[in-house]
Formats: C-alpha cells, sequence, structure tokens
C-alpha cells in the first residue's frame, strides 16, 4: 500500500549559487559521503531529500543528514536511512521506497515513493 508520495524540483544554478553564499549550507544538507559530488548531482539529491520529507509527511525535526541517496551497481538511487528519516519511516509502517532522480534544461528533479 503506498503510504505517501512526494516530488520536487531544484533549479540547480540557483542552488548551486546558494551553496557558495551559505558555505555551512553543505554540512548541513549533505552526509559526509555526499560532500564532494558535482553541484548538478547535490542538486538532484537535495530533490530527492525533499520530496522524501514530502512522501513522509513533512514532520518537523527531519535531519537531511539522515537520509542518504546511494546507488547499487547498475546506478539505479536508493535510499541509505538513519535517525530521524529513520524513525519517521518506521512509524508509519513503511517497508519500502521507490526513488527516481532526473535532470534536465538546468533542473534537477525527484520522485519518492513509499510503501507499506
Amino acid at each position: 500500500m503506498i503510504v505517501g508520495v512526494g516530488i520536487d524540483v531544484v533549479d540547480v544554478e540557483r542552488f548551486t549559487a546558494k551553496l557558495g553564499a551559505t558555505p555551512r549550507l553543505l554540512e548541513r544538507l549533505f552526509a559526509v559521503q555526499e560532500r564532494d559530488l558535482p553541484p548538478t548531482s547535490l542538486a538532484g539529491r537535495f530533490a530527492a531529500k525533499e520530496a522524501l520529507a514530502k512522501a513522509l509527511g513533512a514532520p518537523v525535526g527531519l535531519h537531511w543528514t539522515d537520509a542518504v541517496v546511494v546507488k547499487d551497481e547498475i546506478g539505479k538511487p536508493s535510499w541509505e536511512l538513519a535517525g530521524s528519516v529513520a524513525a519517521r519511516a518506521e512509524a508509519l509502517g513503511i517497508r519500502s521506497m521507490h526513488l527516481s532522480i532526473s535532470h534536465d534544461a538546468g533542473i534537477a528533479s525527484a520522485v519518492v515513493v513509499a510503501e507499506s
């Protein structure tokens, strides 16, 4: 059963400028293993985290670094959840999540479907 769906879009250029203007933002939004990625990938992962928060009902208190986008051997993205995000998913009875990230025309977008 679908528990939640989230979608988000990010303007890559605007997001990159914001990261440059606010250096601590990188640490607040991304786990250590994500921080060295190129700006386009960071924008896609931020869209994914926003979509995930929406799929989880956008509760207060989620920590962005508790959700890390990982890719399998063929490049399919999925999640490694910890802390606040894992606790919310558990509370909602979520057993699986689907993630799609796309980039086109300077926009990064992501969709998350959470299932019990």
